[in-house]
């Protein structure tokens, strides 16, 4: 059976998801740092969990490479999907871009993800920020509720509202409410892209969805499944998918 590293920090995610791996049989161990033990003592195949950096540093260090959308995915996204403009760009072609607009970098967190209402001449200058830096660009929309969707094989395996009007949907329960109604537009939504054979997407990925305000359902962005929150999410569908990014992890998807 499959090993599951975890990162050193102690969330609700990874003991979510340290319990579901020990229910499907799955050895687990928590990495005291951000070094992984000799590939040989560890049963395979091996997934991992965590901060998106630590995912990526520890498989490096086995030499395993995880699967992990373009950067560029959302911009190649067919607009029917995004129902909004969007742009793939450096930092610097972006800084002339006009506002309002929604403006994060690609990959890492170098900068704020928010609406720069000045457009790109709103956006900071400092000596570590590289002005290649692949950044995105959309027009600002109002995102009426959002979806966290697993997915392998253009199949939906676990799904999860998070947001509603920019806020955490988290009811006072501890859980993440939402209704039948909403739960079924996500999933008719959700389907209608992955059928669609002009929709790329890796093996094994987290999509985001919701529905903006006066337009409809859109794919809001897209993540690596290793490093994604998996909020109420059932932790069993999400634990194959994180899976699914490694090596051999196709081994463990249910048919």
């Amino acid at each position: 059976m499959p090993t599951l590293l975890l990162t050193p920090r102690q969330v609700e995610d990874t003991r979510l998801l340290r319990a579901a791996a020990l229910a499907a049989g799955w050895e687990v161990v928590r990495l005291q740092r951000w070094r992984p033990p000799p590939a040989a003592t560890l049963r395979p195949p091996i997934a991992i969990y965590g901060e998106p950096l630590f995912v990526e540093a520890v498989a490096g260090a086995l030499g395993i490479e995880p699967l992990q959308p373009g950067l560029d995915w959302l911009a190649r996204l067919p607009e029917a999907y995004r129902l909004r403009k969007v742009d793939f760009l450096t930092l610097g072609q972006a800084r002339s871009a006009p506002g309002p607009a929604f403006i994060k970098p690609a990959d890492d967190k170098c900068f704020p993800a928010q609406v720069y209402a000045d457009g790109g001449a709103g956006l900071p200058r400092h000596a570590g920020l590289d002005e290649s830096t692949p950044t995105l660009i959309s027009e600002p929309v109002r995102w009426r509720l959002e979806v966290r969707c697993f997915v392998a094989e253009r199949r939906l395996r676990a799904a999860s509202i998070y947001a509603r009007d920019g806020e955490l949907a988290r009811g006072e329960a501890g859980d993440f409410p939402w209704s039948e109604a909403e739960r079924a537009a996500a999933e008719a939504f959700v389907a209608r892209l992955l059928a669609d054979p002009a929709v790329d997407l890796p093996a094994a990925v987290v999509l985001d969805v919701g529905e903006i305000a006066g337009r409809g359902w859109a794919t809001v962005e897209v993540n690596p499944a290793y490093g994604a929150g998996i909020y109420g999410c059932d932790p069993a569908g999400a634990l194959e998918v994180i899976a699914r990014c490694f090596p051999g992890g196709e081994d463990q998807l249910t048919p």
